[in-house]
């Protein structure tokens, strides 16, 4: 919930949301987006109590929008009774402080409602870092305002109006100060997670990212996957952390999935910067599975916008499962013929109530079974190296001690880590 710095802290509990139109915008492209950012207030807790369509030629200095329409807009403000105003357009500092002036309420952009959601869910050191750092970068050219989040980060310098030029200096001077620390922090964190990964990378098993838009159900097809217990809520940006399991197939392979961020229009570029850490998983996986809410009426735009980001990240060649999830929702069977038609050999799931899980798996065990050969071994119990090397480095599908002494492993391993099993192979 936005809180406000003035002599009583407060709860923001009446917003008003603002989209603006422009003229090569069509006017169900607006209402879309202005229905994300509901959802997105939503998640941040704040309830919504209205919201307004500004038609506008080209933006204007002081308000963005004209002075006449801002007037407007702050005589609605009054009679509506909010105490927070909110911008799916990104305001520059001057101009949001010029509305907090005009407005005497709080006044935000969609930028500013993204970097809160994130701040209050993540959860790993580096996430809760890279956040951190996108708030004070987002926060330094907008010490001046009246309403700021400053107070609510960790190491971060409060900044109010009425205080001098002088406070304000020493305010920016701590929050540089801060942004450097938190720099060098990220470096550090980042090095132990290349690290893992260099040690992941030595394993053969497979990997597989879950990737869409947010709140597609990524996490609850992860969890019907899996098996595992992963957090599942129906908001947006549940999930920030990748989450990586070890899932057995039927075959007995085994392969790594992880959950990584929702994608979503509009991101920050600094909480693209920022979580490029995490979403590089879909860069470094073997095959992506791109989950899409074939429910939603925005099915579509949201493809368009995990495609592209996909293409930002340098993943865009990366082997693809199309997995419509969710598919319990959807009673046209038109749309679904067209679906079937545009992404041939796409999967109709319900990761909710765990239908179609059966061939989601069976499509990711032919999909990695393509790249690896199965093995017939005998290993003598003295060579336990060896079989300790084939747990490492491939998949191990049966394991059996014989009365001679010898372990009879069937095994899957990549054609590069043939030679060194060949001695133990048995010959058909």
């Amino acid at each position: 919930m936005i809180e406000t710095e003035k002599d009583n802290r407060k709860l923001v509990e009446r917003a008003v949301l603002v989209a603006v139109q422009e003229p090569h915008i069509p006017p169900e492209v607006v209402r879309e987006h202005i229905y994300e950012l509901n959802e997105l207030v939503n998640t941040m807790g704040v309830p919504v109590i209205g919201d307004i369509i500004v038609s506008l030629r080209m933006p204007q200095p002081k308000f963005y929008i004209g002075s006449g329409k801002a007037e407007e807009i702050n005589q609605q403000l009054k009679d509506m009774e909010a105490d927070c105003l909110i911008f799916d357009c990104e305001l520059a500092p001057s101009q949001q402080r010029n509305w907090e002036k005009l407005t005497k309420i709080c006044v935000i952009d969609r930028q500013e409602v993204i970097l809160d959601i994130f701040a209050a869910r993540a959860t790993t050191r580096e996430a809760i870092l890279q956040v951190e750092l996108a708030r004070m970068q987002y926060s330094l050219p907008r010490l001046t305002r009246a309403w700021t989040h400053l107070s609510r980060q960790q190491g971060g310098a409060k900044g109010t109006r009425g205080e001098g030029e002088k406070q304000i200096e020493v305010d920016r001077r701590l929050v540089q100060k801060r942004i450097s620390k938190l720099k060098k922090e990220i470096i550090e964190v980042e090095k132990k997670r290349i690290t893992q990964r260099k040690k992941r990378a030595v394993s053969t098993v497979h990997h597989a990212a879950i990737v869409g838009y947010t709140n597609a159900g990524k996490s609850t097809l992860m969890r019907a996957i899996s098996g595992a217990d992963v957090l599942v809520e129906d908001k947006l940006f549940a999930t920030l952390d990748p989450t990586t399991r070890r899932v057995k197939l039927p075959s007995g392979r085994e392969i790594l999935l992880t959950d990584t961020v929702g994608f979503v229009r509009k991101l920050p570029h600094s909480l693209v910067e920022a979580f490029k850490s995490t979403l590089e998983e879909a860069v470094l996986a073997d095959f992506i599975i791109l989950v899409l809410d074939v429910s939603s009426r925005y099915l579509e735009d949201h493809r368009k916008v995990t495609i592209e980001v996909l293409q930002e990240l340098g993943a865009e060649d990366k082997e693809v499962i199309t997995v419509y999830n969710k598919a319990d929702l959807l009673d046209d069977p038109v749309l679904k013929a067209r679906l079937e038609a545009s992404t041939p050999g796409a999967l109709f799931v319900s990761a909710g109530k765990g239908t179609g899980i059966d061939l989601l798996t069976k499509r990711i065990d032919e999909k990695i079974s393509i790249s690896s050969i199965t093995l017939h071994l005998k290993v003598p119990l003295d060579r336990y190296d060896i079989i300790s090397r084939l747990h490492r480095v491939g998949n191990v599908l049966s394991l059996k001690y014989e009365d001679t002494g010898d372990a009879d492993i069937i095994a899957a391993v990549e054609p590069k880590d043939l030679k060194q099993f060949e001695k133990f192979t048995v010959q058909k």
